[in-house]
This record gives structure tokens, sequence and C-alpha cells, in this order.
């Protein structure tokens, strides 16, 4: 239960703060909503997907509990994404974000669903984990595919 706490400390400060990140300077909100995603990705990439492929022992505790994170986390990004944050820190985000802000924000409402199917199937079987990695990884790519820079 101690490696929780830490993780759940963080996530419970950057959600504290979450509300004023528009009031930060371009380069301090690239690199929030790029910690966000970089956590994403290290349960996801790190943990879940192996799982998904057979690369990894199927462990539904382990999984429920990144699954949650993925989640949870899936959330905060978005605020990252303000006026002037198209330029600055280095960034993969794609110009195309602000000229179709609209499709942008659909599809990481897309995938925020996604993620919470995610972190309801993660702990029952292999099976649905599966599945759920499947359309998590689906709906991440249909936003990678457009907005980010390779």
């Amino acid at each position: 239960m101690k490696p929780v706490v830490p993780v759940l400390t963080a996530l419970a400060v950057a959600g504290a703060f979450a509300t004023v990140v528009h009031a930060q300077s371009p380069d301090r909100q690239i690199k929030y909503r790029q910690a966000a995603l970089a956590t994403m990705g290290y349960h996801f990439f790190g943990v879940l997907a192996p799982m998904a492929k057979g690369e990894r022992p199927y462990d539904a505790a382990a999984a429920a509990r990144s699954a949650k994170y993925v989640s949870e986390v899936s959330a905060m990004p978005w605020e990252g994404f303000g006026p002037g944050t198209d330029a600055g820190a280095p960034t993969k985000a794609k110009p195309e974000i602000w000229k179709d802000k609209a499709r942008f924000d659909k599809l990481a409402q897309d995938m925020q669903i996604e993620t919470a199917k995610l972190a309801k199937a993660a702990g029952t079987d292999l099976a649905s984990l599966r599945t759920a990695v499947s359309a998590t990884a689906k709906a991440c790519t249909n936003c990678h595919d457009d907005f980010r820079a390779k």
C-alpha cells in the first residue's frame, strides 16, 4: 500500500493546481501537460500494454491500479494546451491543435471515455484487458495521428 501513497499525493497536488495552469507561463503549461501524458504512458505502455500482449504476466491487481491511474490522469493534460502553448518549451504538439480545437477537444474526450472503460475492465480478466487496451490505444492514436509530431 505504501507505494501508492506518493502517486496519490502527487495526483492530489497536481489536481489542486490544475485550475491555475492557465495562469502559468506557456512553458510551464507545456511541461505540465507533458508530465501528465508521460504518467499515463508509463502505466499504459509500461504495465497494461505488455500484459495485453503477453509480454508481462497478467496481474489483475497491477492492471487495475495502472488503469485507474491512466483514467484519473487522462483528465489533466488538456488544461496545458492554453493560449501561447503552441510555442515555447520543446513540444511535439502540432499547430493544428489550435486551428481545429473543437476536433482536438473531441478526441481528448473520446480518449477519456476509453480510459474510463479501461479502468473498469483491467482487473477483471485478460481478455477484457486486451479489448480495453486496444480501444484505448486506438483513441490515443486517433489524436496523435493529426495533432502530434513524430
